[in-house]
């Protein structure tokens, strides 16, 4: 598992929706953000440095940009002393606010990235925080495809050449969606939530033995094909051994754990015969209820045991006796 920074230059310039232009502190562009969050120094910039949050992206919405345009030069001055003796990462001012000379000067000096917006201020922090979320998730990789079969995100796992990119085809074939072949990277973006996505190089790309790698958008379709999906099943596909035992209730309920994550996983031994597709989608309706609440293996089992409790009472009522 991997925790990345991301660098201001990457806020910059790869992401347009935040309308962000440079005015001072380009050498510094290269600074790591390293925390989703952001601060707004309201507080602070009146005198108040105790819990200052100096190692968060710092915005200036109205609020900011109205309270240091309204001091004299002599209360911004000393304001800007305070507010600079601190090490920050970058400065943005929305809704256009130009900074005041002071500002800039004291970026370009110490090499702060100072970047301005037209965006409003509440738009801009949902921007730069879900941007924020997703660049700074915790992560790995795994080997194996993700698929998307009934809206259910499906990790199908096992060991190489035990068909599991085969099984994958079929199913976009079915009509169902390909995320990620071969090298699944894994975004933990809340406390029970995995994303699963594709490198850029790989995105939409398939590796088929026998016939090479095949581009599934170009073959089968723009709707054959998505960029991202959540994780909500582990198929872990296994070649079937007679000294092995898989779960024939279904009563187990299992789980793999996936950067903290407890994620449902179902082993299914493979063999000639065996039409794995058809197992894979019923597995995704059958978790498709389970989210609903029905769990067939659950009500079998109480069925069974009600019909056995019944069973032994009659057995032993008077009339039997």
């Amino acid at each position: 598992m991997s925790m990345p920074g991301i660098n201001v230059s990457n806020i910059l310039n790869e992401h347009e929706e935040l309308g962000l232009r440079l005015l001072a502190g380009e050498k510094g562009l290269t600074n790591r953000i390293n925390m989703s969050e952001i601060n707004r120094p309201g507080l602070s910039l009146t005198g108040f440095y105790e819990s200052f949050a100096h190692d968060r992206i710092q915005i200036f919405g109205k609020g900011e940009w109205a309270y240091i345009t309204s001091r004299s030069p002599e209360d911004l001055k000393q304001i800007a002393a305070d507010f600079f003796s601190f090490h920050l990462n970058c400065i943005i001012f929305t809704h256009g606010n130009p900074p005041p000379p002071i500002f800039q000067e004291n970026c370009e000096r110490l090499g702060i990235p100072l970047m301005i917006s037209d965006v409003s201020t509440h738009k801009f922090i949902t921007l730069i925080s879900g941007i924020l979320d997703r660049s700074l998730a915790p992560r790995t990789m795994r080997h194996g495809v993700l698929i998307e079969v009934f809206g259910i995100g499906i990790l199908l796992s096992g060991k190489s050449g035990v068909g599991k990119s085969e099984t994958a085809l079929e199913l976009i074939e079915r009509g169902h969606r390909l995320v990620a072949d071969d090298m699944v990277e894994i975004r933990r973006l809340s406390e029970s939530y995995l994303i699963g996505t594709c490198s850029d190089l790989l995105r939409h790309h398939m590796e088929i033995r026998g016939l090479g790698i095949l581009n599934i958008k170009d073959i089968f379709g723009i709707g054959s094909v998505r960029d991202h999906k959540l994780i909500e099943l582990i198929i872990h596909l296994e070649e079937w051994t007679e000294d092995k035992d898989f779960d024939r209730t279904g009563l187990e309920n299992p789980t793999e754990e996936l950067l903290g994550v407890q994620i449902p996983l179902i082993r299914v031994p493979v063999r000639p015969g065996r039409n794995i597709p058809i197992i894979v989608e019923t597995a995704a309706m059958n978790q498709r209820l389970r989210k609903l609440g029905k769990n067939a293996a659950q009500e079998f089992n109480q069925k069974l045991s009600q019909y056995l409790q019944q069973g032994k009472v009659e057995r032993n009522s008077p009339q039997n006796q």
